[in-house]
């Protein structure tokens, strides 16, 4: 099973670009390379010669540098010096003289089931051809290739669909990004390498039935892995799933291969796969499985012997707080998700942070992206002060940050001190751990997480939470009650889903039974398991609780400020939904809506439309695209430890986010994404 791309050879020593001439198959195929296992071709229509050229891919990987140097007679450092007055010439001047653009091709089959060869012509992403453009962009090409390939035009982006949204479809046939790549055999979702024993699983139930006998050197494949799958060597998803699940954030974080194969079935069955000893393998370009004969000779991983070390909290007493007077540094009393909804208020209350970091971090060839932030923002030729002030203005505008309280670890601890029956647990599961007995691990987590859930809250502790949350306004309408730990978000251990959330709360009763199940999701048997594996001890894990009214939403979804599937692209953010809470996206209850959005030279594309038949109207597409350009700007304050100091500007974060019913954005969560 391979996908496979042509990368990186050495430049030919005969180019074979060809100008002027007709393009036929054979001619097409002499001169294209293959990208995400479909031949492509570059080519150049020059307006001004009434001609076009059909680059030998293998000589000219890139359709600027070809242009200035052989057309336009330029040096590449010359280019370099100015590449983006260079690249707005050509994608973005309406008068423009160069149409870049690439034919692809693609095979289907027709309504009788026969199987047809057709063409796609497509810009890149950034360009910016309005409607007649493209349309004489496609009939341009269409005289010059071979009149028995059918050629469809392939829009790059929102705005080139709403362009060709006046053009007949008789005058410029075209198929969408989300149609002809949508429904892909293999799709890769996490990059990785891995050797082991291929489990292969049809059902739910028939993974539940040996689930106790998956170990890390297996690799697990299954319609849709369940959120709880235990740390394994590999994932294999035999339906579609998107890049912002939980299951593909824990294959980020643990660092492991995960790929969508459609025809995985097949492929077991042809050769034999399941349990055998496989090699597996997935790039941005390539997902393989290679068989292996026999049992190799395995180490096991090197988190065998990670030891995350937590910061000590602070677990002297401390007050139920507004979420909006929480920093980042409080983090060791509230924990991690609690601070960063405080730090985000601050952010956005105060507008004196410097949100511009990323775009000041050079991009070879150029020394900065600030002109192309000063572009979305509408500014031109801003001093500094002017552009971080627009970038904290624009952020401010576009979301706000959920108001509820926060619990801190201190009460979580006045709570579980209270019980002698709950101390005795604690110490039969901290005994269980010290003599990694994993066999009674489960069995006393459940036992322990049953007597949280029904040890009376102490009245000192009821109180806290009553006077900081007070009845009427419990009473009032529906809460939302989320867990807090500071075992998350850390380097190595993400803990994406892992713990409890509960998205339905009336009333005080309710409220007091949900901070329990909250309490109780830190000793759950796949938490305990998880941290154990990595060497967090349970002494230095505490819970806090962040209680807020729910916010009737009629979007929802999650982004995450980076490309999941392609690591060294700066320019997109990727970003999910789905009518209703975000918890639909990342629980995967349904498969959201994806997009792109470019948050350099802007535009956006749709990736897949999941469950939904149609996609977002135009200006919801468009407040997407000024919520992603938030989310890279937020992306430069949260990137560094204490909400900006000692900042890795490439960090990404992952947000969940909502819009409400009258339209305005609320980010519920902000916390790093696990690379």
């Amino acid at each position: 099973m391979t996908a496979q791309l042509v990368t990186g050879a050495a430049e030919p020593a005969v180019d074979r670009t060809v100008v002027g001439e007709n393009l036929s198959l054979p001619l097409f195929r002499t001169l294209s390379g293959v990208l995400a296992g479909h031949p492509y071709l570059k080519v150049v229509v020059d307006r001004a010669e009434a001609t076009w050229h059909l680059l030998d891919t293998a000589a000219h990987p890139f359709h600027v540098n070809y242009v200035a140097t052989r057309v336009l007679g330029m040096g590449l450092a010359a280019l370099d010096a100015d590449l983006d007055a260079f690249n707005a010439s050509v994608y973005m001047d309406p008068e423009r003289r160069f149409l870049l653009g690439v034919l692809s091709l693609h095979t289907d089959e027709d309504a009788e089931g026969r199987e047809r060869t057709f063409l796609v012509l497509e810009t890149t992403e950034a360009d910016t051809m309005n409607g007649e453009l493209l349309a004489f962009f496609y009939e341009f090409v269409r005289a010059r290739v071979d009149g028995r390939l059918p050629l469809l035009l392939k829009p790059a982006n929102h705005g080139q669909e709403e362009e060709l949204a006046a053009i007949s479809e008789r005058r410029v046939p075209r198929i969408l990004s989300h149609e002809l790549f949508g429904s892909r055999t293999r799709t890769p979702l996490n990059p990785g390498e891995a050797t082991g024993r291929l489990r292969f699983f049809r059902t739910y139930e028939e993974y539940a039935a040996e689930e106790a006998g998956l170990g890390w050197a297996d690799i697990v494949a299954m319609p849709c892995l369940p959120d709880d799958v235990p740390r394994v060597a590999g994932f294999l998803n035999t339906a579609p799933i998107t890049p912002l699940s939980h299951t593909n954030v824990l294959a980020s974080g643990w660092g492991i291969p995960n790929a969508i194969v459609l025809d995985l079935e097949q492929l077991v069955e042809q050769d034999g796969l399941d349990g055998a000893w496989v090699r597996y393998r997935v790039r941005e370009d390539e997902i393989s499985l290679e068989r292996l004969e026999g049992e190799p000779a395995l180490r096991a991983p090197a988190w065998h012997q990670q030891r995350i070390r937590l910061e000590p909290p602070l677990l002297e007493d401390a007050p139920v707080l507004a979420l909006h007077r929480l920093r980042a540094a409080d983090r060791d009393r509230y924990g991690t998700k609690a601070a960063n909804l405080g730090e985000l208020h601050h952010v956005l209350d105060s507008r004196t942070a410097d949100l511009t970091a990323f775009y000041r971090k050079p991009r070879p060839p150029r020394e900065d992206l600030y002109g192309h932030l000063a572009a979305r923002l509408g500014l031109s030729s801003p001093t500094m002060a002017e552009l971080r002030s627009s970038a904290a203005d624009f952020v401010s505008r576009t979301v706000g940050a959920p108001e509820g309280v926060a619990l801190p670890f201190s009460l979580q601890q006045h709570f579980l001190a209270s019980s002698p029956a709950l101390q005795q647990g604690i110490g039969k599961l901290k005994m269980a751990l010290e003599l990694d007995a994993t066999d009674v691990l489960d069995p006393l987590c459940l036992q322990l997480q049953q007597l949280i859930r029904h040890t009376p809250v102490p009245e000192s502790v009821t109180r806290q939470i009553s006077q900081a949350f007070p009845a009427p306004a419990a009473a009032r309408g529906r809460l939302v009650v989320r867990s807090s730990s500071n075992a998350e978000d850390l380097p190595g251990f993400s803990a994406a889903g892992v713990y409890d959330s509960v998205t339905a709360v009336h009333g005080t009763a309710e409220l007091l039974d949900a901070v329990r199940q909250v309490w109780a999701s830190l000793v759950s048997p796949r938490s305990v398991r998880l941290r154990h594996q990595v060497g967090i001890s349970l002494d230095d894990t505490y819970m806090g609780v962040i209680i807020q009214e729910y916010v009737p939403a009629s979007l929802g979804g999650v982004l995450v400020t980076c490309d999941p599937t392609r690591r060294e692209d700066f320019r997109n953010v990727y970003l999910n939904c789905s009518p209703g809470s975000p918890e639909r996206v990342v629980d995967g209850s349904v498969l959201p809506q994806q997009y792109l959005y470019n948050t350099v030279e802007g535009g956006g594309r749709t990736v897949a439309l999941g469950s939904w038949g149609d996609g977002l109207p135009a200006a919801t597409r468009a407040r997407l695209a000024d919520l992603s350009l938030t989310g890279r700007l937020l992306q430069s304050h949260f990137s560094g430890s204490d909400g900006g100091s000692d900042v890795d500007v490439d960090r990404p974060l992952d947000i969940e986010w909502l819009m409400t019913e009258r339209g305005d954005f609320r980010l519920v969560q902000i916390r790093p994404y696990a690379l």
